[in-house]
This record gives C-alpha cells, structure tokens and sequence, in this order.
C-alpha cells in the first residue's frame, strides 16, 4: 500500500512539475506508474518537451532511416480509406514530422545535454530524405500520384526552410539533386482553391531559397488569394469561406509567414508585406493562447482534430520567431504549450505497442479520423514543438512557468481586457 501511495504521488507531482504546475489531468491522461518506473521523469519543460518529440519521432525515423518506413509504418484510417492512404501516408509522416523537428536539428548553439542526440536525429533524417527521394529506393515516396502528395512535400519543403544547414546543406550532392526533383514534379497537381494554394507556394519557396529558380507566380497567387480571404483580427478564411477549425495555425499563418519571409530574403516581395502579416499573427497568437483551457484541453472543434498540439503550430511558431504580443510573456505561452502537449500526448491509447500514433485527439479515437486521415498524418503534432529551436537562454525557456490566461481567469485571478487587432 505505502509503495501504491509513492508512485501514485511521484506520478502527480512530477506531471505537475514537468507542466509548470499545472493542474492535474484525469488519470487516463496521466502516465501509468509502470512507465515513471522505467524512465527518469524529466524535470524541466525543455527536456520534457524534447523527451515527448524523441518518443513521437523514433519509429518514424528508425524505419526511413533504414529504408523501411513502407515496410513496417502501420496504416490506420477509415474504414474502406486504406488502400488510397497507404499510396500517400509515407510521405505525410516523413514531411510533417520533419517540418516539427526542424528548429531543433538547426540549432547551433544546442546545450551538452542534447547534442549527441541531435547529431544522430539529424543524421537519421538525412537518411530518410536519401532513401525517400531515391526513385530506385524501394522507400522512394509519391509526389504526383493524386493530390495528396503536393501537401506533404510541402511539409517537407516547410522543413527544409526551417533547417537549411542540417536538411539541405549536409544532404549529398546527388541526394540534392533527387530531392529538387522531387519537390518540382509535384507541379503536376493542381492544388485546392483553399489553404492548399500554400502548399504549391512554400514548394517553390524552398526551390528559390536552395537553387535560386522557384515559380514566383506560384507564390503570388497564394499571397494575393490569401489577403482577399483574410477576415479580420488577425484571421484568415480558408478560400473565399470562413472556417471554424484550426487551419489558421495548422497551415495557413504559418506557410504564409515562412513564404513571404523568403520572398522578401530574396528582394522579391515588399517588406512592408511582411510587417502587415507578422502584426496578424500575432493577434492570432494571442487568441490562440487564450483557447487553452485550465487543464490544457481546447475547443474540439473543426476538420483534423487528430493532428493533436499541432493545433497550437502557430503559437509555437511565432514563440520561436519572436512574435508573441507584447501582453503574453513567453514563460506564458511555453506554459500554454506544454499543457496542450501532455494534455493530447499522455492519454492511454495515443501510441500502439510499437510506439507509433494512433487516431485520436485524447487518446486512441478513430472516430475522429476523416477519411483523410491515415497514420502519417497524425504526425503534424510535432509541429507544436518549434520552440526547441531556441537555446535554453531564450526567455521562452529561461523564464518561469506562469500560469496561461484561461487559468488565470477561472481561478479567480484578475487580467486585462482582450481586444480585436
């Protein structure tokens, strides 16, 4: 009994400490006391969040990096999808997962701690992107069968714009090759009159920054199309409709920052540009912030659900960029974040027994799982991790963890009025 008692107060207090103190989850949400036996429990939001990203990437990466991904990656989907997501999911886990673990691998300043883990995450993903843009590989990946394949490039490109040094500039002469290859054969897809116009333009964008020659009417239209669909106070609609999901931050502010970023790097777009789309996006961080609830849930509502904390990519990355609002100190937002992380990472059911991602919100739910939805997808929720990118210095880290707006106010705190941009 006294032994039940230990684990059962080390497993809530070393879950509060890893989230700043927040509050308790229901137990399902917890860690069991079987896994705090067999680990060390991080004791800092910094190497919690990394341990999380770690456990997130590993079969992922052990597989791609080997040439396996196709013959060991489960495919969860649908009923009747898997066969048509089977053609795509490979790409979908690499690209996204990449897009997450960017910041970190870019990190040139990584503290003693980390480094040797950096080195061989960095060197697996090499390896993955030689075996995947390989068309002798029999890991080589689909980028222009169906449509599909132009989102997750995209993420890949995402990537590739997040870590120049570690994705690109270390990668093989003829793995290069292959690799623009085969960002530019996905010109054969039409994309979506949608926030799918992004991923044609942030394609091209990582071809300018690397060759030098990227489609610059491809990034055009999407910039122009994107500010006729911008609603207001600091959001956009996704094509000419407004859409109560969270594509604002899945895709949308942050492709349309990275791209537009590139552009004017480039002295190809007006600066001025950027300016108006950064006093946006950090409108929408500030919303975005204010969505956490208490105990790091958030309003279930929309398309994807199952990309999990990657619903908050959007304040991880104007936290990295250095974009928060003045009014929300970073030690906030990281507070915020690694709510959102445990609340949507720790639920029993969110890996299968091989330690790949399972369908779900909170949790194993296959019920939230659109038809487009597949394993690989899943692995968007490393993109809520970008603040790994900043050394442990950075006030995102450096600062206390101090409690996030929804538990200031439902805990009887007094804060100030929010307003519209």
């Amino acid at each position: 009994m006294q032994r039940r008692n230990f684990i059962g107060q080390a497993a809530t207090g070393l879950s509060a400490l890893a989230a700043g103190a927040a509050l308790p989850l229901p137990a399902s949400a917890t860690p069991t006391a079987a896994s705090l036996l067999a680990a060390p429990r991080p004791v800092t939001d910094r190497a919690y969040w990394l341990a999380t990203l770690l456990r997130v990437a590993e079969p992922v990466l052990a597989a791609a990096a080997t040439g396996r991904l196709k013959a060991t990656m489960p495919v969860e989907s649908a009923a009747g999808q898997q066969a048509g997501r089977r053609a795509v999911t490979h790409l979908e886990a690499l690209g996204r997962l990449l897009a997450g673990l960017a910041p970190w691998l870019e990190l040139k300043d990584v503290p003693a701690d980390e480094a040797a883990r950096q080195q061989r995450v960095a060197e697996q993903a090499r390896q993955a992107i030689a075996h995947g843009v390989n068309p002798q590989d029999a890991d080589f990946l689909n980028f222009t069968q169906g449509g599909q394949p132009v989102v997750d490039a995209a993420f890949l490109a995402h990537a590739m714009l997040r870590a120049p040094t570690q994705l690109w500039e270390r990668l093989p002469a003829t793995t290069q090759a292959q690799l623009v290859q085969a960002l530019q054969s996905t010109r054969v897809i039409k994309p979506v009159y949608s926030n799918w116009l992004l991923f044609s333009a942030i394609i091209e964008a990582a071809l300018l920054k690397f060759t030098g020659s990227g489609d610059l009417m491809r990034m055009d239209y999407a910039i122009k199309e994107h500010q006729t669909w911008y609603v207001g106070d600091g959001t956009y609609g996704d094509g000419p409709d407004f859409h109560w999901d969270y594509y604002n931050s899945y895709v949308i502010q942050p492709m349309l920052l990275d791209v537009v970023g590139t552009l004017v790097a480039a002295g190809k777009e007006r600066p001025e540009l950027l300016d108006t789309l950064r006093t946006r996006a950090r409108r929408y961080a500030a919303v975005q912030e204010r969505l956490v609830g208490p105990d790091g849930s958030f309003a279930a509502f929309g398309r994807s659900l199952a990309y999990r904390c990657g619903a908050f990519q959007h304040l991880a990355q104007c936290s990295l960029q250095g974009l928060l609002p003045e009014a929300l100190p970073p030690g906030q937002a990281r507070s915020a974040i690694t709510a959102v992380i445990r609340r949507t990472l720790e639920a029993k059911g969110t890996f299968d027994a091989q330690g790949w991602l399972q369908i779900g919100l909170c949790g194993h739910q296959p019920g939230i799982g659109e038809g487009y939805i597949s394993t690989g997808s899943l692995y968007l929720c490393t993109t809520a991790f970008l603040p790994l990118g900043l050394p442990p210095t950075h006030p995102f880290w450096a600062e206390p963890a101090q409690d996030w707006t929804a538990r200031k106010i439902w805990s009887g705190q007094d804060i100030k009025t929010d307003h519209a941009l």
